[in-house]
């Protein structure tokens, strides 16, 4: 468990701000994000949006992150601005598709100061929201020419995509796991692969241990965002706080297939103004808990036999005697 790596959203350090600065005026910095992450028992990375969280030069803030004793696991892409509204790599027009993929090309160059070595591009703005609106086909090329640019810019970086079904845009370009593993296959690259958010999975409509699976099987698992949700949305929610079983499954599929990345908690506390430290605390609680149960499921051979058998009744009675102890 020592080895283990937990990281998290800075932005959820915005949460109650007023009750760890209570002089603050309106939002805190990202600077001072840095500092309260630190003070969570057992967090060693944090992810860090770009170009959303270059406030300040990168040596200032390497400083601040070292100094909260972190570190760098990797940077996710946000084309946050105007001109990428209806579309980054799938915009309309060419400029505007050269300019996103430059900005992610600097996002990588970043990350490289940080000593990150995974990009994450969940691909929100790229999509459509009617009917007629869009060449689907076009779509699709401009997308995975994209990914394609960027993965070869920096054959040693981990370039991985994450889905979404929707939002912003109504319909997603990559809105679940199979049309990802597609990009992956007809994009060719060795540093490609799949970030699985647990509330995205659920909000395709996805057995989150299944799509794991099928990631393990056609490509490679880069990156993890857990959380939890009812599945109608993404919400963001603590670990395991809805779906507790579901998440041990995950985690399970995922150790058996060798996942060896950070455990980055994709949770939203600053929706209801929950303690982001403590909130993140339960969460690194949570995952070691259900990590500890996934060794008591490895070489079971009830469970193994009843897998086989495909004994669903067998194999909740093991489950259950082992998530449900007293």
């Amino acid at each position: 468990m020592s080895e283990l790596k937990f990281a998290t959203r800075l932005n959820s350090f915005a949460s109650g701000a007023h009750l760890y600065w209570p002089e603050l005026q309106g939002k805190p910095s990202v600077l001072q994000m840095i500092q309260r992450a630190g003070t969570v028992q057992g967090l060693t990375h944090l992810d860090l949006n770009y170009p959303q969280h270059m406030v300040t030069d990168i040596s200032t803030m390497k400083q601040a992150i070292e100094d909260a004793g972190l570190a760098v696991n990797g940077m996710q892409m946000r084309w946050d601005a105007p001109q990428f509204k209806i579309g980054a790599f799938t915009h309309p027009d060419a400029r505007v598709r050269r300019e996103a993929i430059a900005l992610t090309q600097r996002g990588i160059d970043a990350g490289r100061e940080f000593g990150a070595t995974l990009m994450t591009l969940w691909m929100g703005q790229d999509g459509f929201d009617y009917c007629f609106q869009a060449d689907y086909k076009k779509l699709w090329d401009d997308a995975v020419s994209a990914v394609r640019e960027v993965a070869e810019y920096a054959p040693d970086i981990d370039i991985s995509i994450e889905y979404k079904p929707n939002e912003p845009r109504a319909y997603s370009i990559f809105p679940n796991a199979t049309t990802c593993l597609l990009a992956v296959d007809e994009a060719g690259c060795p540093n490609l692969g799949i970030t699985l958010d647990f509330a995205h999975v659920l909000f395709a409509n996805e057995v989150p241990a299944f799509a794991a699976a099928m990631v393990a099987r056609r490509s490679r698992l880069l990156g993890l965002d857990l959380n939890d949700g009812w599945g109608k949305r993404d919400d963001g929610l603590m670990v395991g706080s809805v779906n507790p079983r579901a998440t041990l499954e995950f985690l399970w599929q995922m150790q058996r297939d060798g996942y060896r990345g950070a455990y980055y908690f994709d949770t939203f506390p600053d929706a209801s103004g929950l303690d982001p430290v403590r909130e993140a605390e339960i969460n690194i609680a949570t995952v070691k808990r259900l990590l500890t149960l996934c060794q008591q499921l490895d070489n079971n051979p009830a469970l193994e036999d009843a897998i086989r058998r495909q004994d669903a009744v067998a194999s909740q009675q093991i489950v259950n005697d082992i998530l449900l102890a007293r």
